[in-house]
């Protein structure tokens, strides 16, 4: 059997921090799940296993509720399963209700409640929904005892986390990493953790179809599972369903030439137009390489997607010629004598030593810009 395992995706997710880019990640989430119904169909998957989280809250706009049905109702010849999770879990007259309220298509498959759900003849979908956002007991406990028939294939979706289970703390919707041997499962398809992982040889993390945090998974997958029948060991296929890239970078750069290599390692990043850059840079630079790195950084960022540049531990460091390009003798050359004495100053307030440095660097780009405009 073949089968596609996503999860998390979290429809109606807000990405203020973005302003006016919110709106297109937002759409990204969307377009993930269509591409979900190309991967489906370019492989000849007939069910798409959801592993929660579907939506990003308990309460999404009428339309937000929509938008992802209406995306699964163009692909009738797949069949989508659906799975509350900790952000949309199945509560009375909430998410679930209304969107069973909508008025389903066949190819659409709601799971509110923990019964075994044939795919067909050959396989059961055992789920376990959550009803709670936090819960402290398993609730993929109960696949243990459930009933299938003879020689079919037995597939658990559930949505929580294989992290210091049993550890006797308060776990959020714990999973035994276990569960797989202990329920007799050909595959288990989680959610929650939004990197694809690899729990056992039968248990797996898809990841989530779209990032939504720097540090964590880069691209969008999904999981193609290939099971060749009861007892064997799934084949597990990554398939790539992400619209952009998340990359964090920390980087260290104490001269010119460090400056534009770095420039050149990032520009070589595919699909730049697509990529959200978190760099943190730590160093030290002359003035003149200073501002060439400022430079740099303003053409990335008309470049990427989006890029967050911390440039807190990069330090100014001016040399006798950057001083002296400021001014050979008079008051401006004072100013930036006293600007570097403040920044050189080891007992100075780390905040006041970083604004003496930034003032430092303005004014000697003022300079030289000025300087070059004169020049021409």
């Amino acid at each position: 059997m073949r089968i596609i395992h996503s999860a998390d995706w979290q429809i109606g997710k807000v990405f203020k921090q973005f302003g006016t880019k919110e709106e297109t990640l937002r759409q990204a989430r969307l377009a993930a799940v269509e591409r979900l119904g190309v991967h489906a169909r370019g492989n000849g998957v007939r069910h798409v296993l959801v592993a929660g989280d579907v939506y990003d809250s308990e309460a999404p706009s009428a339309h937000t509720l929509r938008a992802p049905i209406e995306r699964m109702k163009a692909f009738v010849d797949v069949h989508w399963h659906l799975l509350p999770g900790n952000h949309d879990p199945h509560r009375p007259e909430g998410v679930w209700d209304r969107v069973a309220q909508l008025g389903l298509p066949e190819n659409i498959h709601l799971h509110l409640a923990s019964i075994p759900a044939a795919l067909d003849e050959s396989a059961v979908l055992l789920p376990a929904p959550l009803h709670r956002k936090s819960e402290f007991d398993d609730i993929s406990a109960w696949m243990d005892a459930a009933q299938t028939p003879p020689g079919a294939l037995r597939i658990g979706l559930a949505h929580g986390s294989v992290v210091d289970f049993g550890s006797g703390g308060e776990a959020s919707n714990p999973i035994d990493p276990a569960r797989a041997t202990k329920a007799h499962l050909d595959y288990l398809a989680l959610g929650d953790w939004h990197r694809t992982l690899q729990v056992g040889p039968k248990t797996w993390y898809a990841g989530t179809p779209e990032p939504d945090r720097a540090g964590g998974q880069e691209q969008g997958t999904a999981l193609l599972v290939d099971i060749a029948g009861p007892g064997a060991l799934p084949s597990i296929t990554r398939l790539i369903t992400g619209t952009y890239r998340w990359v964090s970078r920390s980087e260290r750069i104490d001269d010119e030439e460090a400056s534009a290599d770095l420039d050149r390692r990032l520009r070589e990043e595919a699909d730049l137009s697509r990529l959200i850059l978190r760099l943190k840079v730590e160093g030290s630079l002359p003035l003149a390489a200073y501002g060439e790195f400022l430079r740099r950084m303003t053409d990335l960022d008309a470049a990427v997607f989006d890029l967050d540049l911390d440039e807190a531990s990069l330090a100014a460091r001016p040399t006798e010629a950057d001083l002296e390009a400021i001014d050979f003798d008079g008051v401006l050359r004072r100013s930036a004598d006293r600007l570097k004495n403040v920044s050189d100053d080891s007992a100075a307030a780390p905040e006041l030593r970083r604004r003496a440095e930034e003032a430092l660097v303005e004014l000697y780009l003022r300079v030289a810009g000025r300087a070059r405009e004169e020049a021409a």
